[in-house]
């Protein structure tokens, strides 16, 4: 049976997750009324470290825009240039960047619904980060809705929030043992594989999370001798040992005899 332990002061001994948002402001428009809601959506997800909108004040809407997005902290980055996609270029430049700095995030948000970053995306992921689009309807390529690890259409943003921003009174500490662990990994790749999606470290995770509520995370996995994981790897890299599963660089794959149950 799974522990369940209540943690003194509200306080967690997890690490929280860093979070950076960045927003293609020439495909999405974002009202502050939308930035205030991505915002909650954000910081519901972990520590925001990076928010930007990358924007062109040569145009009127935008200009009047990037002031008011400034006023609730967001960093715009005003892209003056005639040339296309110049702003588009600025993102996907910034994104890569992002990755190697102190303050890279784990989750990426990124706002927009243009066919170019699904590379940018693919490059993000093999860096092990998680990245979450947001689009307007009728204004999205395909290939980034499957591309993505988590999609959304900006006007679900105010279900989003509802159900992140429920009042808690005490802060849970969940504890999963660690064949219970690898029964939701196992299930978490057939999942995956059903869906037609890689199987990629943060895609995994997150499935794992939301099939199992006692799991948040490799740290709330024990060991039979009480020990923790330092992370996510070391957790699979345990499981690959025990030949449960297969593992090319952060893609996970179903032994022959779990392929065949799924």
């Amino acid at each position: 049976m799974t522990d369940i332990h209540i943690a003194s002061k509200g306080q967690t001994s997890q690490p929280q997750l860093k979070v950076g948002i960045y927003c293609d402001f020439q495909n999405v428009y974002l009202s502050q009324e939308l930035a205030n809601l991505l915002l909650a959506f954000a910081n519901a997800r972990g520590r925001l470290v990076s928010k930007k909108v990358y924007c062109n004040s040569l145009f009127e809407n935008q200009a009047s825009a990037k002031e008011n997005l400034q006023r609730i902290g967001f960093k715009c980055e005003d892209v003056t240039c005639s040339l296309k996609n110049s702003a588009d270029n600025q993102l996907k430049s910034d994104l890569i960047d992002d990755v190697y700095n102190n303050q890279s995030p784990d989750t990426v948000i990124l706002v927009s619904g243009d066919g170019d970053f699904a590379n940018p995306i693919q490059f993000l992921q093999d860096k092990g980060k998680n990245v979450i689009i947001f689009a307007q309807r009728g204004n999205v390529k395909q290939k980034l809705k499957e591309r993505a690890d988590e999609f959304y259409f900006m006007d679900e943003l105010p279900q989003l929030i509802g159900k992140k921003t429920q009042p808690q009174t005490a802060y849970i500490e969940f504890q999963i043992n660690y064949n219970e662990a690898i029964k939701y990994l196992i299930k978490a790749i057939n999942t995956a594989l059903s869906q037609g999606k890689r199987t990629r470290f943060n895609y995994i995770d997150n499935l794992m999370r939301q099939h199992c509520a006692s799991y948040q995370g490799f740290s709330s996995i024990h060991t039979p001798d009480g020990k923790k994981f330092k992370s996510f790897s070391q957790f699979v890299d345990a499981v690959v040992r025990d030949g449960k599963i297969q593992r090319q660089n952060q893609d996970l794959f179903l032994m022959k005899l779990d392929r065949l149950a799924a």
